[in-house]
């Protein structure tokens, strides 16, 4: 899945869906308060958390899109889901990129098949937010005012670090984004997505811009290095997935830390590295969508994706959660798990809305004639 980012302080730690069966149209249906629940803004609108899960349950199902099980963690999260509340979580397109959720979302209105929630990159959520339900979890006070909309339409729910993985059996350590340009790295470089629709590609091509001499403010020295590297034979316009890597067909991977350092556990030679000097860091943006068939069951995800259970499925999937640091001072957060996030000592770099928007411009502009 190619997911972009938010901002955010220094990181500490770091098939087609089944068809789900047609589903009674809830949008006009209301809870016990007289609210609708495709408006419900927050549990308290159904009469409190007892009287959510009832009619999530009543939906009984979950649209999910863009969700691979070995990404965030989101394999075990689903389940988890599934098996606490008895619902049935629908999964499409595991390997999706953002776009595609809000592509999906237009071409499913109104359908029962059609997206509950989305788990997007920021260029993408903050150009669709027309399309969100706002909605306020209960352990909304616990997530910082910089990771939230204000009004509940998004809400940030992990992050990580853009990393270089690669495989120590077949190419030489790579130490910094430079080495990538060398001759023993022929046809082995990939980046997990198109930066102009997946947020890792986006943040991939901004972590090699600072490399370059570039900023969040200018990405165009990212697109000129990737110019570079095709020139070289080095770019390989492959989508690097766990199957890739481990088949060896993608020996070097640009992408999110924590889905590089999930490739470590399959592959002993498969190597991360987090160039220190050029670090950026990045958010996920959770969302309702506000046609969502499952309304209910879309709130009630929210809810445990942002309770402490969540969070730490979150944690263990080596990410880092939105509400770490509250739930480290309450000492909720799974300590193993936290000490094994990583810690980056330096500056971070994490764009602002302005400077996302301003570079992905630029990449709509110029990153296909760099790479075609």
């Amino acid at each position: 899945m190619n997911k972009s980012v938010v901002a955010a302080s220094v990181l500490v730690l770091a098939g087609l869906v089944a068809c789900a069966p047609p589903q009674k149209d809830n949008k006009g249906g209301e809870t016990s308060s007289g609210v609708k629940v495709s408006e419900a803004t927050s549990a308290a609108d159904f009469g409190g958390m007892d009287a959510l899960v009832e009619a999530a349950k009543k939906e009984g199902a979950l649209n999910v899109i863009a969700l691979p099980p070995d990404w965030a963690n989101y394999g075990a999260t689903i389940k988890a889901f599934s098996d606490k509340y008895g619902i049935k979580v629908n999964s499409a397109q595991p390997d999706a990129a953002s776009q595609d959720e809000i592509n999906a979302a237009n071409q499913q209105k109104g359908k029962s098949t059609a997206p509950d929630v989305f788990d997007l990159g920021q260029s993408v959520a903050l150009a669709n937010t027309s399309m969100f339900a706002p909605y306020k979890v209960a352990t909304w006070d616990d997530i910082a005012a910089a990771y939230k909309d204000a009004n509940g339409t998004w809400v940030n729910d992990y992050g990580g670090y853009m990393s270089i993985g690669f495989d120590s059996a077949k190419v030489p350590p790579v130490t910094s984004v430079n080495d990538l340009l060398k001759p023993e790295y022929q046809g082995k470089v990939a980046l997990n997505g198109d930066p102009t629709q997946a947020g890792a590609a986006f943040s991939g091509v901004l972590m090699v811009a600072l490399s370059q001499g570039g900023s969040a403010d200018d990405i165009a020295p990212g697109v000129e290095f990737f110019r570079k590297l095709k020139g070289a034979g080095n770019f390989l316009p492959v989508d690097p997935t766990p199957a890739t890597i481990e088949s060896g067909q993608t020996p070097v991977v640009i992408d999110w830390n924590y889905l590089n350092a999930a490739e470590t556990k399959k592959l002993p030679t498969w190597q991360v590295v987090v160039p220190p000097d050029n670090a950026v860091a990045g958010f996920y943006y959770q969302a309702i969508n506000k046609d969502a068939p499952h309304p209910a069951a879309a709130r009630l995800w929210q809810e445990f994706l942002y309770s402490d259970a969540g969070q730490n499925l979150f944690a263990q999937g080596g990410v880092r959660p939105v509400r770490a640091d509250n739930m480290m001072a309450a000492g909720t957060l799974d300590k193993m798990v936290a000490a094994q996030l990583p810690v980056i000592d330096g500056p971070v770099t994490v764009p602002s809305p302005d400077q996302t928007a301003k570079a992905t411009k630029y990449l709509a502009d110029n990153w296909a004639k760099a790479i075609g």
